[in-house]
């Protein structure tokens, strides 16, 4: 590590203030900061700690039906209170990482910083979803836009996602063991006017929606609609995990066993 300064603003004006500094960074849950800074990937100068603000914490509901989760709120938090209303979605919180890592990271800095093996990212493209910023709102197919790639701009921080709430969903991943993160993971939505299909872990381009997959499960929303579909391996990661062929193939199984988890 190296000397730093951090700001611990109470507002989420402070903090975009902060954040006008030279070479000042946000630091969230800092499941991903912290380990970059450590092995020495990023230097700033200056963290703005998000932690102590509590207007971005919590889970609520809007005028419109949906489930509001602010930027600093803790995936075990999202687990316990979105239980009632959005089970999809605590059930992803409830299986990231680890205990330590639910009781620190946040929905903000997971869909900030776009891991392409994120959950939370899945959730909120199937979702159609809105992530709120400091100073607008983004529709989730406009936000992610590649690995680590998002629509904010600089100085902009994540302090709300705003989930439509689907008839069902379900979150199906393989774990890779290691890191806890998925190797791939599907999370599906059914709504009334149709359904949407994420999907994590898989592709050198971070999450996506499969296409195929929504337009069969529009016509019959059963297992056997997918069955016979496969995913391209053309884009997807290959490492020492997995093969692109592997992955694109796991894109199919987790899809499927996503559909069967709610049929």
């Amino acid at each position: 590590m190296y000397n730093f300064d951090v700001e611990r603003p109470t507002t989420i004006a402070d903090a975009v203030k902060a954040l006008g500094t030279d070479e000042a960074q946000p630091l969230s849950g800092g499941q991903t900061l912290i380990p970059t800074l450590k092995a020495r990937l990023a230097a700033p100068s200056v963290l703005v700690s998000l932690h102590g603000i509590d207007e971005m914490k919590g889970v609520c509901k809007d005028d419109e039906g949906r489930l509001c989760i602010g930027g600093a709120t803790t995936h075990a938090v999202v687990a316990a209170e979105a239980a009632a209303d959005y089970p999809g979605l605590a059930g992803l919180a409830a299986r990231i990482g680890d205990p330590a890592v639910r009781n620190r990271g946040t929905i903000g800095g997971s869909v900030a910083n776009n891991d392409p093996s994120a959950c939370y990212p899945a959730a909120v493209l199937a979702s159609g979803a809105t992530v709120c910023t400091n100073a607008r709102e983004i529709a989730a197919d406009d936000y992610f836009q590649g690995m680590f790639a998002t629509a904010l701009e600089e100085g902009e921080i994540v302090t709300e996602v705003k989930f439509p709430i689907p008839e069902k969903a379900h979150y199906e991943k393989h774990i890779q063991p290691a890191s806890r993160f998925p190797l791939v993971a599907v999370f599906v939505a059914k709504f009334a006017d149709g359904v949407r299909v994420a999907v994590t872990g898989a592709s050198e381009n971070g999450v996506f929606r499969w296409t195929e997959a929504e337009t069969a499960l529009d016509g019959s929303f059963t297992a056997d609609a997918v069955a016979g579909l496969s995913a391209s391996a053309d884009g997807m990661i290959s490492d020492l995990h997995g093969s692109a062929a592997y992955r694109a193939h796991l894109v199919g199984v987790m899809t499927k066993r996503a559909v069967a988890a709610l049929a």
